[in-house]
């Protein structure tokens, strides 16, 4: 629960995400959205995790002091689907998502999402992992979902909540909310101990 921090600090979501706003809300923040660019690229030598983590403080030290206030946390969050030792990443048109639903399809993958919290120069970061299984998909099933559905803003080019969560996902361990883009439960948890060693 929240009670103790909404009335003591403002929060920002950095995130264009609606499902990352909506997860947020549901759990009972009131927050502003601010966006900043930067640098999606990350080191070649990153695995899994380090990858989601890297980029979430990315996006976290990408704003400058002046846009954040003393009594102001700053949320950003970085989703990346790990699957054959690489990263699915959002794809750019039909081909890349077909493409992507292939390597998926059968498979099982990690779902990480890297999550940074900042208060002025302190920020923590962390990140949670759910285990992914999908049935093998035809490609007449695909073709479906991409052209309902387009999934073109999504890693790893799908959404758990979306018809193809519904018909093709058979195995889950870990956080549902974590593949829908953020691990509330665990952001809300990590959030309190972070606050807690500020005062």
């Amino acid at each position: 629960m929240l009670f103790g921090i909404q009335e003591k600090y403002h929060f920002i979501l950095a995130s264009r995400s609606p499902r990352r706003q909506e997860l947020l809300k549901e759990a009972g923040f009131e927050f502003a959205v601010k966006l900043v660019d930067y640098d999606e690229e990350f080191p070649v030598t990153l695995k899994g995790k380090e990858i989601a983590e890297f980029l979430s403080a990315r996006k976290a030290l990408s704003f400058s002091e002046d846009m954040i206030s003393q009594d102001e946390v700053l949320i950003t969050a970085d989703t990346i689907v790990w699957c054959q030792n690489r990263v699915l990443d959002k794809p750019r048109n039909y081909s890349e998502a077909f493409d992507i639903l292939r390597v998926i399809s059968g498979n099982t993958h990690e779902v990480i999402t890297g999550v940074t919290f900042r208060v002025s120069e302190k920020y923590h970061t962390f990140s949670e992992t759910t285990i992914v299984k999908f049935d093998i998909l035809s490609d007449e099933e695909i073709n479906f979902y991409i052209k309902r559905c387009k999934p073109y803003d999504k890693a790893g080019a799908y959404g758990i909540q979306e018809w193809i969560g519904l018909i093709g996902n058979s195995y889950l361990q870990g956080s549902y909310f974590n593949v829908m883009g953020l691990p509330v439960n665990r952001l809300i948890r990590e959030l309190r101990v972070f606050l807690e060693g500020l005062n």
